[in-house]
């Protein structure tokens, strides 16, 4: 069944047949554009599409996703703490801030202070780089007239554990009387 009028030419004819395979492709758009379903080598591009301004391809798959899932968020408050916020959790970190008002003694106008832990992140992907790529994304994303200083926590977690044992032993006490 086509289209065209009685009339079509050759060349119209043609390119109906070739667009016509066209629509028999599958095309996935709704996965495409969803963070958590999009293919692993179609994340860059979804990056870029989301204005996410760094990228590395050695970040673990569940950090590039959670950047591209922040991203719109992260944009929407660009300048602010909470955007700060954003960006340290979705490279998987914990973060405390404390602003130049909320300081004992107060600091600098302006000013603000950060600790931050990596405690969540498994032990091969804590390097110097990863570290340097978010505290660039903080400079990124922190007000531009603020100044920070930058604290790495280390987090430990351990348990405590009580032992107990048993030993089955008899007790005979002897009385001997002189006869």
């Amino acid at each position: 069944m086509t289209l065209l009028p009685p009339n079509a030419s050759p060349l119209e004819r043609g390119f109906e047949v070739a667009t016509g395979r066209i629509s028999e492709l599958p095309a996935p758009l709704r996965d495409l554009w969803n963070p958590w379903t999009c293919p692993l080598s179609a994340l860059p591009f979804l990056a870029w599409a989301l204005s996410i301004d760094t990228w590395s391809s050695d970040w673990p798959e569940g950090v590039k996703r959670a950047r591209v899932a922040a991203a719109i968020e992260i944009q929407r408050h660009k300048g602010t703490a909470s955007s700060v916020r954003a960006v340290v959790k979705a490279f998987g970190g914990s973060l405390a801030i404390r602003e130049w008002w909320e300081m004992q003694p107060a600091g600098d106008p302006h000013t603000f202070a950060i600790v931050l832990s990596l405690g969540s992140i498994v032990a091969a992907e804590k390097s110097a780089a990863y570290t340097d790529a978010v505290i660039a994304e903080i400079r990124r994303t922190k007000p531009v007239r603020s100044h920070f200083t930058f604290t790495q926590a280390v987090a430990a977690s351990g348990g405590m554990q009580a032992v107990a044992a048993v030993r089955p032993a008899t007790l005979a006490r002897l009385s001997l009387a002189a006869a």
